[in-house]
């Protein structure tokens, strides 16, 4: 038997803005659907609507998700994330293709999708299970581990209008994750948990997967992608963009939406960014080495250099910078404390030059942007630019592994190996276990 779960061919979905879809009788659903075949000019290809009014959410949808699979779904806002798994949930119909899923599928799309807010908590577990085909045995097997799972036992008799939403939300994710249905399908909804609760979800979701069953997860959270899922659905302008591995999709897409800035000039102080007390001249990095336009690898050591106007006489400044890499993550802060000729020294009003310099096999390869603070009496910023600089840092050809180096950062550090025994110096572990 095939171990693939969901299988989509052409998906594709159209909207007419400003229109209310109104619903139809059985008779126009049976009448259109033996129309549908012969709807078709000339040369073959289905007759669609045009016009302003017409939107194709999703066009010429198809993948496959095999059993066990977590595949992550990504994109910009209006890509079409949440109508495809509305499509896939069974919510709505697609204008054209056609989704098979085998097994049944437990979805969390909104907050509150399928409570009844005049129920209790109980009363909605049970109802949820029941249209999911579940036995009353099962969800009864499984409800105490759900409420304890949503830390709602005090509410749990309570009619759920009276939860927050942070309660809603946990008593939410516990039903469509601890139901024994063959795939989970959860939307960007996890946002409204504070960060306890996503790390529990995230950690829920990974067990969902090592037993064997499949999670479709629709996130901004790049770490949160990358962390549970192994395969990325990358949507852009409802058509797919990327189909890869997590990592590969993650780091184009998040290469895509960022604009290279590696050198920025601000000729005169009253066009430049900055206040009454300091403003930017120029912001650049560029290779310690060679062309200071050229490229920069992992294996590149860099300088970050920033010319400022100090405004003020005998002002005590010093710069702190935040290095971001693409997931969001900052991966240091560095300032002056080193530095040996104006650390701790009045500046002067006039025009300063620092410069940092970064090491080569310290940051990883993908895109990372630089924020830069003015720090005035080594305590209160004055001054704050964010995405003040945006660089790529490419990989270089190596031996041995040829995969993405995980982890923020990467690192040359030295190692050691030493010959401390014979062979027969080693532990007989064999003979051990034998003998027990």
């Amino acid at each position: 038997m095939s171990d693939v779960v969901i299988r989509a061919q052409g998906i594709g979905k159209r909207f007419r803005i400003g229109q209310q879809q109104l619903y139809r009788t059985v008779r126009e659903t049976l009448t259109d659907a033996f129309l549908t075949p012969f709807r078709r000019s000339g040369n073959g290809a289905r007759l669609e609507p045009r016009g302003p009014n017409t939107f194709w959410a999703l066009r010429d949808i198809s993948f496959e998700v095999k059993q066990g699979d977590a595949i992550g779904v990504i994109g910009p806002n209006g890509a079409g994330k949440s109508t495809l798994l509305k499509i896939l949930s069974r919510i709505t119909e697609p204008t054209t293709g056609v989704v098979d899923i085998r097994g049944r599928l437990s979805s969390l799309l909104e907050v509150g999708t399928g409570f009844h807010s005049e129920l209790s908590g109980r009363e909605n577990i049970f109802l949820n299970g029941a249209i999911l085909g579940m036995r009353r045995a099962e969800i009864a097997r499984k409800f105490d581990e759900m409420v304890a799972f949503a830390e709602v036992e005090r509410f749990i008799d309570t009619p759920v209008k009276h939860y927050s939403s942070g309660m809603y939300m946990r008593l939410a994710f516990a039903v469509a994750a601890h139901l024994e249905t063959e795939v989970l399908v959860v939307d960007e909804v996890l946002a409204v948990g504070d960060a306890q609760f996503q790390k529990k979800c995230l950690g829920k979701m990974g067990e969902v997967t090592r037993q064997g069953r499949t999670v479709l997860f629709v996130s901004h959270n790049m770490s949160a992608v990358q962390t549970l899922c192994q395969r990325a659905l990358w949507l852009g302008q409802g058509r797919i963009v990327e189909d890869d591995l997590a990592d590969r999709v993650i780091s184009n897409y998040l290469r895509s939406a960022t604009t290279t800035q590696t050198d920025r000039i601000w000729e005169t102080p009253s066009e430049a960014p900055g206040n009454e007390a300091v403003r930017l001249r120029r912001a650049r990095v560029r290779p310690a080495k060679g062309d200071p336009g050229g490229s920069i690898t992992v294996q590149t050591p860099i300088v970050l250099e920033f010319e400022f106007w100090n405004l003020e006489p005998d002002a005590h400044l010093n710069l702190s910078l935040h290095v971001i890499n693409e997931m969001g993550v900052t991966l240091f802060n560095t300032g002056p404390v080193k530095e040996t000729v104006w650390h701790g020294r009045p500046f002067p009003r006039g025009l300063f030059r620092s410069a940092c310099r970064i090491p080569g096999n310290l940051l990883n390869d993908g895109s990372h942007r630089v924020h830069l603070l003015v720090v005035k009496n080594q305590s209160v910023v004055i001054f704050r630019q964010e995405d003040v600089l945006a660089f790529d840092v490419s990989d270089t050809a190596r031996t041995g592994w040829l995969g993405k180096w995980p982890g923020a950062v990467r690192p040359d550090l030295d190692w050691s190996t030493e010959f401390l025994a014979e062979e027969n110096g080693a532990p007989a572990l064999a003979e051990e276990q034998s003998v027990r």
